[in-house]
């Protein structure tokens, strides 16, 4: 089993604006999603990432990080694996997700559900 690497709040807030992240996901599948994402982020669920990578033609050493709800969600990590089995080589997961963001002070965006009949 690989060792992925994490990223804490305090690093990915000092990534961010310096670019050094060029892919920041919120993977929560369908069933967890509650439309909160960190701002510059986007929404690629678990389920989805090998479409996601394979639609995009992102390069293996694309720095991704993704993350979950939080603490407890195993998503963010199972969605790096995913990204290294695939042969990614700058993944990090953010394991303290939405929850320890929130818990910082920082804001979220809000996808609004589009309500197709």
């Amino acid at each position: 089993m690989s060792s992925i690497q994490i990223i804490t709040t305090e690093q990915l807030t000092q990534a961010l604006p310096q670019h050094a992240i060029a892919e920041l996901w919120n993977v929560l599948t369908e069933d967890y999603f509650t439309g909160e994402m960190i701002p510059g982020s986007r929404r690629v669920p678990l389920d989805q990432i090998g479409r996601e990578v394979a639609a995009r033609g992102l390069a293996r050493d694309t720095a991704i990080v993704t993350y979950c709800s939080g603490p407890t969600c195993p998503q963010s990590r199972m969605a790096a694996e995913k990204l290294v089995a695939l042969g990614f080589t700058n993944v990090r997961a953010y394991e303290g997700g939405l929850q320890a963001w929130k818990e910082s002070g920082r804001g979220v965006e809000r996808l609004v559900a589009s309500t197709a009949a």
